[in-house]
């Protein structure tokens, strides 16, 4: 009886640890790249700018030891397919479009920066499918939508950026946008030099060598989002160092019957990467205090 139970328990743990990995279809012929770890009401993992999914290896195990854990490389960044500036899309719907393909229903939603932007795009779009949504340095991104498409007068604007950036070099843009995310850091910052820079230099760039479409539902989302009384249990986690100061809270929250703020000290933007332990147990606890029902 002892043999079979610690053979149970290798068979529970080694299902807990297989990560699944693939690609799911999504508009205009493109795919979307996944990991999937854990059991249990499902997590998805949303990144930045710039980034991909190797942004949240410091919450991929703890998060993967109680939840089922999918995080994604948006379109246009990691090995998912490259974006089109033909193609009208959003990341919120390519997000949709992969709960649907694995038959999700409802999901904590987990975004930071750019992920934060899509994560309150499904705030705002998408309510119903969500459990709990979490939206670290970013909220519902203050741009235009999908039905204020890209006008002459902004096409020549980003011609001029295109050609300006072309001059100065990739490389050179780069280097300068890693210091930029270190420089917003705290007393611990140098942590994340190496992930960061490793994935920024793998980075395609194509997003400012491009005029992109409206990737996100920004002003037509907080449109709507006022308009709701929405209860998604939402938390709101900021960097102290990033906030040099400011005072008030994230203007979310005063639309949110289950709303949470929390402020990490000694703290910037890339706040997973430069205080992971910190940023795991705040989420955790968040997690933990909504299971779905």
């Amino acid at each position: 009886m002892k043999h079979f139970y610690s053979l149970f328990l290798a068979i529970f743990f080694a299902s807990c640890t297989t990560v699944h990995r693939g690609f799911i279809p999504v508009s205009g012929h493109g795919k979307l790249y996944y990991d999937e770890r854990g059991k249990g009401e499902p997590v998805l993992l949303l990144h930045g700018h710039s980034l991909d999914r190797r942004m949240w290896d410091e919450q991929w195990r703890p998060l993967s030891k109680q939840y089922r854990t999918i995080r994604i490389d948006f379109r246009g960044y990691g090995r998912s397919s490259e974006q089109r500036e033909d193609l009208q899309m959003t990341h919120v719907d390519d997000v949709i479009t992969l709960m649907d393909s694995f038959h999700i229903q409802r999901a904590h939603i987990i975004g930071l920066s750019m992920g934060a932007f899509v994560a309150g795009d499904m705030l705002a779009m998408y309510p119903d499918r969500l459990i709990t949504c979490t939206m670290a340095s970013g909220g519902i991104r203050n741009s235009k939508g999908p039905s204020e498409p890209m006008d002459t007068a902004e096409s020549k604007k980003r011609d001029q950026e295109i050609k300006a950036l072309q001059v100065k070099g990739v490389a050179k843009m780069k280097q300068e946008w890693i210091e930029q995310l270190m420089a917003s850091g705290g007393s611990q910052r140098e942590r994340m030099r190496k992930p960061l820079t490793q994935m920024i230099d793998q980075w395609t760039a194509w997003q400012p060598l491009h005029k992109e479409v409206r990737l996100f539902y920004g002003k037509e989302a907080w449109q709507r989002f006022i308009q709701q009384k929405n209860t998604t249990p939402t938390l709101l986690i900021r960097g102290a160092k990033e906030l040099n100061g400011k005072k008030g809270e994230p203007r979310e929250l005063q639309y949110l019957k289950n709303g949470r703020y929390i402020v990490i000290p000694d703290c910037g933007h890339m706040l997973n990467m430069e205080r992971p332990k910190e940023f795991n147990q705040a989420v955790l606890e968040f997690l933990n205090s909504f299971p779905m029902h």
